[in-house]
């Protein structure tokens, strides 16, 4: 998946009613960001246009294999291409981060929340838009959502158990089809909020909201991520004269 893929999904009717409904869980017409720095790791940007009015600064990284987007503007760029468990930041320099489209496609889980971990302030939040193992939309592979590593609810807790987080709350969304026909989004109206009803735990995705656990021995894990720059080499213009064979033939015979 890359940042194309993911702004060709948002621009179709399907993409569209992800986000709406995305944004009404999470509540990003009316969250309290005052005076907050609030970081969005993945492709996360229009939800990041809910908040950056509202919150003292609004960033977004990308992680490297995506591929990065401007904005919010060419003249006021706030994203960046980044390793995801090898952030830019100092510790705790952000008060709340943002994934989406970005835990299904760490190299490493347990270390991109470890960084996540490092880099929020005292109490700060951590919000997790995530696949769900059980739903259908992570056997959908015409979304965003098909790819990646989907988590069941479980998995999810004890891997921000294991990171140092304390969960405030959990809950799965998107219970609609994930085809993009006319119909199948017509029919969702109706068997939506029965799904939601009797089946709570087969979204197609699970929210979570966390928070930094401080105060707690750490196990120390051995870091498996090791990045490797390898200089990439280009052509590059030279002022040189080129030589014709001609000018081999003369400069011989001088």
């Amino acid at each position: 998946m890359d940042i194309l893929t993911f702004r060709s999904f948002y621009q179709t009717p399907l993409g569209e009613k992800v986000f709406s409904t995305i944004t009404n869980k999470l509540n990003f017409k009316t969250i309290d960001v005052a005076g907050e720095r609030v970081l969005g790791l993945g492709y996360v940007t229009p939800y990041l246009e809910y908040l950056r009015g509202r919150a003292e600064r609004c960033f977004a990284f990308m992680p490297a294999h995506q591929g990065a987007c401007v904005w919010p503007s060419a003249d006021k760029v706030a994203t960046a291409l980044v390793f995801e468990e090898d952030l830019p930041l100092p510790d705790s320099a952000v008060d709340r981060i943002i994934l989406i489209h970005s835990l299904e496609f760490a190299e490493n889980a347990r270390e991109m929340l470890s960084e996540m971990w490092r880099v929020l302030a005292p109490n700060g939040r951590i919000l997790i838009v995530i696949p769900n193992r059980r739903g259908l939309w992570a056997r959908n592979d015409h979304t965003p959502f098909g790819s990646g590593q989907p988590y069941s609810r479980q998995q999810l807790l004890q891997l921000l158990h294991e990171t140092n987080f304390s969960v405030v709350n959990i809950g799965e969304a998107l219970y609609f089809s994930p085809s993009g026909g006319a119909l199948a989004r017509g029919f969702s109206a109706i068997y939506e909020p029965l799904a939601r009803n009797f089946f709570p735990y087969f979204g197609g995705i699970i929210i979570c909201e966390a928070q930094k656990r401080l105060f707690q021995g750490l196990l120390i894990h051995r870091r498996q991520s090791r990045r490797v720059f390898i200089p990439a080499l280009s052509p590059q213009i030279t002022n040189r004269k080129s030589f014709q064979p001609a000018d081999i033939v003369r400069n011989n015979q001088h």
